[in-house]
Parts: C-alpha cells; sequence; structure tokens
C-alpha cells in the first residue's frame, strides 16, 4: 500500500488550496483518511478526518475552512482549505487504516506535503 499526497503550494492568507492523498494498492478497502500537520517546531497535530461511512471530524482550528472527502471509487481523500492563515502553514501528511488482502498492516503514511500561507 503506498499514498501519495499532493496538492501543497504557496498561498496568501484568505486563498484556498486542494490537497489529494492517492492509496495505491490491489483492491483496497479504506476504512479512514486522515490529515495531519506539523508546522516547524511543533508536534505533529491532527486535522481531519473520514471514514467509510462519511462520518467527518476537524480540529477546532480549522472547523469551517476546511472540508474532507472521500472518493473509494477513485481511492483518494481530499482536503479542501479555504481561508488560509498563515498559521496553516506546515507540511501536511495523509494517513490512511487500510485492508489489503495480501497484510494485517492497516495503518500508512504518506509522503508530506508543503503548505505556505503568506500574510
Amino acid at each position: 500500500v503506498q499514498l501519495q499526497a499532493s496538492g501543497g503550494g504557496l498561498v496568501q492568507a484568505g486563498g484556498s488550496l486542494r490537497l489529494s492523498c492517492a492509496v495505491s494498492a490491489i483492491l483496497p478497502i479504506i476504512n479512514r483518511i486522515s490529515w495531519y500537520r506539523q508546522a516547524p517546531g511543533k508536534e505533529r497535530e491532527l486535522v481531519a478526518s473520514i471514514t467509510s461511512s462519511g462520518a467527518t471530524s476537524y480540529s477546532d482550528s480549522v472547523k469551517g475552512r476546511f472540508t474532507i472527502s472521500l472518493d473509494e471509487a477513485k481511492n483518494t481523500g481530499d482536503l479542501q482549505m479555504s481561508g488560509l492563515e498563515p498559521e496553516d502553514t506546515a507540511v501536511y501528511y495523509c494517513n490512511a487504516d487500510v485492508h489489503v488482502a495480501s497484510t494485517r498492516q492497516r495503518h500508512y503514511w504518506g509522503q508530506g506535503t508543503l503548505v505556505t500561507v503568506s500574510s
């Protein structure tokens, strides 16, 4: 199972970006996709999560500004970020709880994608 995160970049405050996490595997069953972020000098924090049933959760700092979605047909989990603030600057990581028949491992991380918000 491999996760490929994309969509990061430089944006001005108030702008928007869309991050995407693509799950590559043979017949994956995605149970949950989450997005974390880690700002310089800070610990990694959970930003948003979505289950296969569509249940979502958000950190208080992004609630109302970020929207997470899951496309099971495409095996992708996206994070639409709007109203970006300089405090949102961080490396964003996707994490997936995925079941595949060939392994008992369930949790995977993608590589980070850098989001920089200028003031």
